[in-house]
């Protein structure tokens, strides 16, 4: 999937209030989609290996880091990031995991219509700075 052309984003972030519970919360929600932290950032940009008190960003991703978490970017701004599921079930345990770490239910998992696509299968959650975090699955 890595070479498919609609992956034209290499990487996109969003800044965090909390470095530790946002990882957390990203650890748990984000694992559903076979997502899983790829790198970790000191506060002076260094590499880490663990998240020490002087974490200052995470990356998610499978194979590299597409998605990142930091202290440097301005945080509760209400950013909205989505991410595609391979299935319904992804959407599905995607939506349970997020809750089950400290999300805030913006949109059970399920069919939209409307302003949507036909086929669009998504659940949307607040992590805890209040940021849209949708996971989507495009039926075809």
């Amino acid at each position: 999937m890595a070479n498919n052309r609609n992956w034209l984003i290499d990487h996109t972030g969003i800044g965090v209030s909390d470095i530790h519970r946002s990882a957390r919360f990203y650890e748990a929600a984000l694992r559903p989609l076979s997502m899983r932290v790829v790198a970790r950032i000191s506060m002076k940009f260094e590499t880490m290996e663990d998240s020490s008190a002087d974490l200052g960003g995470v990356a998610y991703g499978i194979d590299y880091p597409t998605f990142w978490i930091d202290v440097f970017h301005p945080h509760s701004v209400k950013q909205h990031t989505a991410f595609r599921a391979e299935s319904r079930e992804q959407v599905n345990a995607f939506h349970r995991a997020a809750l089950f770490a400290g999300g805030t239910d913006n949109g059970q998992p399920g069919l939209r219509s409307g302003k949507y696509p036909p086929s669009y299968h998504a659940a949307f959650v607040l992590d805890p700075d209040g940021n849209n975090i949708e996971v989507v699955f495009r039926e075809e």
